[in-house]
């Protein structure tokens, strides 16, 4: 899977949505939670004290729960699940497979239910979200895929989906985020030696890979663990058809990182669970892992990205840019675009520097853009790899498309990164925010297990 592919109308809808949360997500294993393995020798049941051959009472209960629930009180009705499942349905190319439906469908009934307890959770201790806060992020979520609020509720309405499923989805992560704020994150601080600890452990692993780390992880109890293999089989296999990692991380993953689109942040490998530990080491950026057995279900990992502490590395250099991009009139075909494309790769090499693009792109009728504070690393993989090496003044070779234009990146200034450690304040926030999604998790843990949930 390339994390560098350029994504359809539809994909960035469902990333736009994806990353509307305000919230940050923890590592699942920081060291900050104990781990949920249990020991062999402990039979976890045991403080049950449940009879070894039970009589059962009552009526059988369905075996398969219909996708409709009262939540304290609040419904979730039939419509709202399959909104919810038409937008995962855009995010997958206007189509969910028959055999993943009905996980699919029990999976977003979860995620919905969280939702309305993080709502819920909100209006009793009377945070409120207006709907004037729910228009902005409609607003910064339709200006991502270039429409208006307005065309976009009459594109998922016209695909099954309605702009209210977003607005709902959206009055969730904000309530949630100034719950935590309000209720989670000023309670309890980190301590100064507890800082100082992270940084000499920061020095003492100074030169060592760390990686940027995106997961996806299916809990599996004790004689399921081959129906959450299958699951996260059939995940992967569109994932390696150009699925949204971030998508289905956001909908499949059971994990807290689920919000942030299973993002673990930058990681050493000896702060994830072994299994994963050695997958990580074993891949290269923009990669994703086979599914792999770890305590408590199966995780699927990408690599996003490595880099390696406190060391110079050139594609930490921040660029200012400008981009010269030409296009083509609608429905012409390659070979006549073609040597409008070769005079525009012969002109590009003797550019003169950021001074000559505006006249590069007069002479094509093309467009200019300036960018500065362009991460190196934050480009595709293809466009860092040709230009580490490029100088200011020089311009990459032409790329993109006929049907979405041709561009090519002029380089007005190059900063290297000092690879300097972090501050005594970075370090602290940092892991005060840490600390704050563990509380979080716990918080969100515990709402779920005080509810009154009514199946229909």
């Amino acid at each position: 899977m390339s994390f560098g592919k350029t994504m359809s109308w539809t994909t960035r809808l469902a990333a736009s949505v994806a990353l509307c949360a305000t919230g940050a997500a923890l590592a699942q294993a920081t060291g900050d939670e104990p781990q949920t393995e249990t020991p062999t020798e402990i039979n976890s049941t045991a403080g049950l004290r449940l009879p070894s051959n039970p009589e059962l009472f009552g009526t059988t209960l369905p075996t398969e729960v219909k996708a409709t629930a009262i939540i304290n009180g609040s419904v979730i009705t039939q419509t709202d699940i399959d909104q919810r499942l038409a937008l995962l349905a855009i995010a997958n190319g206007g189509k969910i497979p028959a055999d993943q439906m009905q996980a699919l469908r029990q999976q977003v009934l979860r995620n919905l239910i969280d939702e309305t307890l993080q709502i819920q959770a909100a209006k009793a201790e009377d945070i409120k979200v207006t709907p004037a806060d729910i228009d902005k992020t409609v607003e910064r979520v339709a200006g991502n895929v270039k429409q208006t609020p307005s065309q976009m509720a009459d594109y998922l309405k016209a695909h099954g989906s309605s702009i209210r499923s977003i607005r709902r989805q959206i009055e969730g992560e904000i309530a949630w985020s100034r719950l935590q704020r309000a209720k989670i994150e000023n309670n309890g601080s980190v301590g100064d030696d507890e800082v100082k600890a992270v940084i000499d452990r920061l020095n003492a692993s100074k030169g060592t890979e760390e990686y940027h780390v995106g997961e996806i992880f299916l809990a599996a109890t004790p004689g399921q663990e081959a129906q959450a293999n299958g699951n996260a089989e059939k995940i992967l296999a569109a994932l390696r058809q150009g699925g949204s990692f971030v998508g289905y991380a956001r909908q499949y993953s059971e994990a807290s990182t689920a919000a942030v689109g299973g993002d673990l942040g930058w990681v050493r490998p000896e702060q994830l669970p072994e299994p994963i530990a050695a997958a990580i080491r074993q891949m290269k950026p923009g990669t994703v892992s086979n599914p792999i057995p770890v305590p408590g279900g199966i995780s699927i990992v990408a690599v996003q990205d490595t880099r390696k502490i406190l060391t110079a590395d050139p594609r930490n250099a921040v660029l200012n840019l400008k981009q010269v991009s030409i296009a083509f009139p609608k429905g012409m075909t390659r070979p006549q675009a073609e040597p409008t494309v070769q005079r525009f790769a012969a002109a590009v090499q003797s550019v003169g520097g950021c001074g000559g693009a505006d006249k590069l792109a007069a002479d094509f009728k093309g467009e200019v853009v300036q960018s500065d504070q362009v991460k190196l690393r934050d480009l595709p993989p293809a466009l860092q790899e040709m230009m580490l090496p490029m100088q200011v003044g020089q311009a990459t070779r032409p790329f993109g498309s006929i049907e979405e234009g041709v561009r090519t990146l002029v380089i007005c200034g190059r900063d290297e990164a000092d690879p300097t450690q972090p501050s005594f304040d970075q370090v602290y926030a940092q892991m005060n925010e840490e600390r704050a999604n563990l509380r979080a998790r716990r918080y969100l843990r515990d709402l779920r297990r005080d509810a009154v949930i009514d199946f229909r």
